[in-house]
Protein backbone atom coordinates (compact mmCIF):
# COMPACT_ATOMS: atom_id res chain seq x y z
CA UNK A 1 0.00 0.00 0.00
CA UNK A 2 1.18 3.17 -1.08
CA UNK A 3 2.58 5.53 2.11
CA UNK A 4 0.80 8.28 1.87
CA UNK A 5 -2.59 6.40 1.74
CA UNK A 6 -1.76 4.95 4.96
CA UNK A 7 -0.75 7.48 6.40
CA UNK A 8 -4.67 9.47 5.33
CA UNK A 9 -6.28 6.23 7.08
CA UNK A 10 -4.18 6.20 10.35
CA UNK A 11 -5.01 9.74 10.44
CA UNK A 12 -8.45 9.10 10.08
CA UNK A 13 -8.45 6.63 12.75
CA UNK A 14 -6.51 8.61 15.41
CA UNK A 15 -8.81 11.63 14.34
CA UNK A 16 -11.84 9.25 15.04
CA UNK A 17 -10.38 8.62 18.57
CA UNK A 18 -9.46 11.94 19.30
CA UNK A 19 -13.04 13.11 19.21
CA UNK A 20 -14.70 10.99 20.37
CA UNK A 21 -13.13 10.07 23.82
CA UNK A 22 -10.83 13.33 23.87
CA UNK A 23 -7.07 11.95 23.46
CA UNK A 24 -5.42 9.71 21.85
CA UNK A 25 -4.40 10.60 18.48
CA UNK A 26 -0.81 10.03 19.35
CA UNK A 27 -1.49 6.80 21.13
CA UNK A 28 -3.18 5.26 17.58
CA UNK A 29 -0.96 6.62 14.73
CA UNK A 30 2.55 6.20 17.28
CA UNK A 31 1.28 2.49 16.93
CA UNK A 32 2.51 2.31 12.85
CA UNK A 33 4.24 5.75 12.53
CA UNK A 34 7.92 4.91 13.83
CA UNK A 35 7.62 2.03 11.46
CA UNK A 36 6.98 4.66 8.64
CA UNK A 37 9.13 7.73 9.26
CA UNK A 38 13.02 8.06 8.97
CA UNK A 39 13.67 8.31 12.47
CA UNK A 40 11.30 8.00 16.01
CA UNK A 41 11.98 12.35 16.77
CA UNK A 42 10.44 12.34 12.90
CA UNK A 43 7.62 10.17 13.76
CA UNK A 44 6.95 12.09 17.19
CA UNK A 45 6.93 15.81 15.08
CA UNK A 46 4.24 14.65 12.34
CA UNK A 47 2.02 12.89 15.45
CA UNK A 48 2.05 15.97 17.17
CA UNK A 49 1.49 18.57 14.03
CA UNK A 50 -1.72 16.49 13.28
CA UNK A 51 -3.01 15.97 17.09
CA UNK A 52 -2.77 19.72 17.18
CA UNK A 53 -4.95 20.42 13.96
CA UNK A 54 -7.25 18.00 15.21
CA UNK A 55 -7.30 19.62 18.35
CA UNK A 56 -7.46 22.87 17.21
CA UNK A 57 -10.94 22.14 15.52
CA UNK A 58 -12.20 21.16 18.65
CA UNK A 59 -11.08 23.44 20.66
CA UNK A 60 -12.31 27.00 18.14
CA UNK A 61 -15.78 25.71 18.47
CA UNK A 62 -16.10 24.70 22.07
CA UNK A 63 -13.89 27.55 23.20
CA UNK A 64 -16.68 29.09 25.60
CA UNK A 65 -16.37 25.74 28.00
CA UNK A 66 -12.57 26.96 29.13
CA UNK A 67 -11.68 28.16 32.62
CA UNK A 68 -8.44 29.04 32.17
CA UNK A 69 -7.29 29.53 35.67
CA UNK A 70 -7.64 25.76 36.06
CA UNK A 71 -5.15 25.18 33.10
CA UNK A 72 -2.57 27.63 32.74
CA UNK A 73 -0.40 26.35 35.28
CA UNK A 74 -1.03 22.79 33.90
CA UNK A 75 -0.04 23.98 30.86
CA UNK A 76 2.86 25.87 31.98
CA UNK A 77 3.99 23.02 33.44
CA UNK A 78 3.55 21.20 30.88
CA UNK A 79 5.86 23.51 28.36
CA UNK A 80 8.57 23.48 30.72
CA UNK A 81 8.95 19.74 31.57
CA UNK A 82 8.62 18.75 27.91
CA UNK A 83 11.04 20.48 26.57
CA UNK A 84 13.62 18.10 28.85
CA UNK A 85 13.14 15.09 27.08
CA UNK A 86 12.58 15.85 23.80
CA UNK A 87 16.74 17.04 24.21
CA UNK A 88 17.51 13.59 24.83
CA UNK A 89 15.26 11.88 22.77
CA UNK A 90 18.15 11.08 20.52
CA UNK A 91 20.01 9.54 23.15
CA UNK A 92 17.43 7.14 24.78
CA UNK A 93 16.37 3.73 23.81
CA UNK A 94 12.69 4.39 22.86
CA UNK A 95 12.16 1.00 22.82
CA UNK A 96 12.21 0.30 26.65
CA UNK A 97 10.38 3.27 26.81
CA UNK A 98 7.82 1.94 24.72
CA UNK A 99 7.29 -1.12 27.09
CA UNK A 100 7.44 0.95 29.89
CA UNK A 101 4.68 3.62 28.78
CA UNK A 102 2.39 0.71 27.27
CA UNK A 103 2.72 -0.91 31.40
CA UNK A 104 1.86 2.16 32.95
CA UNK A 105 -1.33 2.62 30.46
CA UNK A 106 -2.80 -0.43 31.64
CA UNK A 107 -1.96 -0.42 35.54
CA UNK A 108 -4.15 2.83 34.70
CA UNK A 109 -7.10 2.00 33.16
CA UNK A 110 -7.56 -0.91 35.64
CA UNK A 111 -7.06 1.09 38.92
CA UNK A 112 -9.44 4.05 37.30
CA UNK A 113 -11.81 1.39 35.70
CA UNK A 114 -12.57 -0.26 39.10
CA UNK A 115 -12.26 2.91 41.61
CA UNK A 116 -13.40 5.95 39.32
CA UNK A 117 -16.05 6.23 41.68
CA UNK A 118 -14.42 6.96 44.49
CA UNK A 119 -11.64 9.21 42.88
CA UNK A 120 -11.95 12.81 42.79
CA UNK A 121 -9.09 14.58 41.56
CA UNK A 122 -9.41 18.30 43.11
CA UNK A 123 -8.49 21.22 41.18
CA UNK A 124 -5.29 22.68 42.83
CA UNK A 125 -2.35 24.07 41.68
CA UNK A 126 -0.49 20.96 43.25
CA UNK A 127 -2.84 18.82 42.07
CA UNK A 128 -2.50 21.00 38.31
CA UNK A 129 1.33 21.08 38.43
CA UNK A 130 1.60 17.63 39.05
CA UNK A 131 -0.31 16.12 36.34
CA UNK A 132 1.59 19.16 34.12
CA UNK A 133 4.96 17.31 35.14
CA UNK A 134 3.92 13.76 34.25
CA UNK A 135 2.07 14.87 30.94
CA UNK A 136 5.12 16.59 30.02
CA UNK A 137 7.19 13.76 30.35
CA UNK A 138 5.22 11.72 28.58
CA UNK A 139 4.57 14.33 25.74
CA UNK A 140 8.27 14.92 25.29
CA UNK A 141 9.50 11.06 25.47
CA UNK A 142 6.51 9.04 23.32
CA UNK A 143 4.26 12.74 21.51
CA UNK A 144 1.46 10.91 24.48
CA UNK A 145 0.76 13.28 27.02
CA UNK A 146 -2.84 12.65 26.82
CA UNK A 147 -3.55 9.62 29.44
CA UNK A 148 -2.60 11.80 32.48
CA UNK A 149 -4.40 14.87 31.37
CA UNK A 150 -7.53 13.04 30.45
CA UNK A 151 -7.38 11.48 34.14
CA UNK A 152 -7.79 14.81 35.61
CA UNK A 153 -9.86 16.47 33.81
CA UNK A 154 -12.42 13.95 33.29
CA UNK A 155 -12.18 14.01 37.10
CA UNK A 156 -12.29 17.59 37.63
CA UNK A 157 -14.69 18.79 34.81
CA UNK A 158 -18.41 18.97 35.54
CA UNK A 159 -19.74 17.31 32.07
CA UNK A 160 -18.14 16.30 29.10
CA UNK A 161 -18.55 19.24 27.36
CA UNK A 162 -16.13 21.25 29.33
CA UNK A 163 -13.65 18.26 29.05
CA UNK A 164 -13.57 18.21 25.99
CA UNK A 165 -12.81 21.81 25.60
CA UNK A 166 -10.23 21.16 28.48
CA UNK A 167 -8.29 18.70 26.82
CA UNK A 168 -8.28 19.77 23.15
CA UNK A 169 -7.25 23.31 24.32
CA UNK A 170 -4.58 22.14 26.17
CA UNK A 171 -3.30 19.74 23.85
CA UNK A 172 -3.15 22.38 20.57
CA UNK A 173 -1.04 24.76 23.56
CA UNK A 174 1.19 21.54 24.16
CA UNK A 175 1.25 20.36 20.57
CA UNK A 176 2.41 23.82 19.56
CA UNK A 177 5.37 24.33 21.90
CA UNK A 178 6.54 20.96 21.25
CA UNK A 179 6.49 21.11 17.75
CA UNK A 180 8.62 24.43 18.02
CA UNK A 181 11.21 22.26 20.24
CA UNK A 182 11.19 19.34 18.08
CA UNK A 183 11.96 21.75 15.02
CA UNK A 184 14.87 23.58 17.12
CA UNK A 185 16.47 19.69 17.70
CA UNK A 186 16.30 19.39 14.02
CA UNK A 187 12.98 16.58 13.85
CA UNK A 188 10.68 19.33 11.73
CA UNK A 189 12.03 18.00 8.24
CA UNK A 190 10.67 18.42 4.90
CA UNK A 191 9.61 14.35 4.67
CA UNK A 192 7.43 15.34 7.85
CA UNK A 193 5.80 18.45 6.19
CA UNK A 194 5.01 16.63 3.04
CA UNK A 195 3.56 13.56 5.04
CA UNK A 196 1.36 16.06 7.27
CA UNK A 197 -0.32 17.56 3.77
CA UNK A 198 -1.06 14.00 3.01
CA UNK A 199 -2.94 13.53 6.27
CA UNK A 200 -4.43 16.51 7.42
CA UNK A 201 -7.32 15.72 5.16
CA UNK A 202 -7.37 11.95 7.37
CA UNK A 203 -7.74 14.25 10.12
CA UNK A 204 -10.83 16.41 9.01
CA UNK A 205 -12.75 13.11 7.82
CA UNK A 206 -11.74 11.36 11.27
CA UNK A 207 -12.96 14.46 13.09
CA UNK A 208 -16.11 14.74 11.42
CA UNK A 209 -17.24 10.90 11.78
CA UNK A 210 -16.02 11.56 15.83
CA UNK A 211 -18.33 14.40 16.42
CA UNK A 212 -21.04 12.39 15.66
CA UNK A 213 -20.32 9.41 18.16
CA UNK A 214 -19.23 11.83 20.83
CA UNK A 215 -22.33 13.40 20.61
CA UNK A 216 -24.60 10.32 21.09
CA UNK A 217 -22.45 8.93 23.95
CA UNK A 218 -24.38 8.83 27.28
CA UNK A 219 -22.94 10.56 29.78
CA UNK A 220 -23.02 8.23 32.53
CA UNK A 221 -20.62 5.65 30.28
CA UNK A 222 -18.19 8.19 28.79
CA UNK A 223 -15.91 7.84 31.37
CA UNK A 224 -15.90 4.42 31.08
CA UNK A 225 -15.28 4.39 27.24
CA UNK A 226 -12.13 6.83 27.96
CA UNK A 227 -10.72 4.72 30.72
CA UNK A 228 -11.30 1.15 28.61
CA UNK A 229 -9.71 3.03 25.54
CA UNK A 230 -6.56 3.68 27.65
CA UNK A 231 -5.92 0.15 28.78
CA UNK A 232 -6.09 -0.82 25.09
CA UNK A 233 -3.75 1.61 23.93
CA UNK A 234 -1.40 -0.21 26.96
CA UNK A 235 -2.19 -3.46 25.47
CA UNK A 236 -1.43 -1.98 21.73
CA UNK A 237 1.75 -0.27 22.85
CA UNK A 238 3.18 -2.94 24.97
CA UNK A 239 3.25 -5.86 22.08
CA UNK A 240 4.05 -3.49 18.95
CA UNK A 241 7.50 -1.51 20.88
Amino acid sequence: MDLFLIIFLLCIGASFIQRTTGFGFGIFIMTMLPFLMPSFGEATTLSGLLAMSTSLIVAVRMRKYVVWKNLLPMLLTFIVVSAIPIFYLKRMDDILLRRILGIVLILISIYFEFFSRRIKIPATKSNQVGIGVLSGLMGGFFGMQGPPAVLYFISSESDKNHYMAMCQTYFVVGNLMMTLERAYNGFLTPTVGIDYLYGIGGVVLGSALGAFVFNHIPRYIFRYVVYTYIGISGIIILFTA
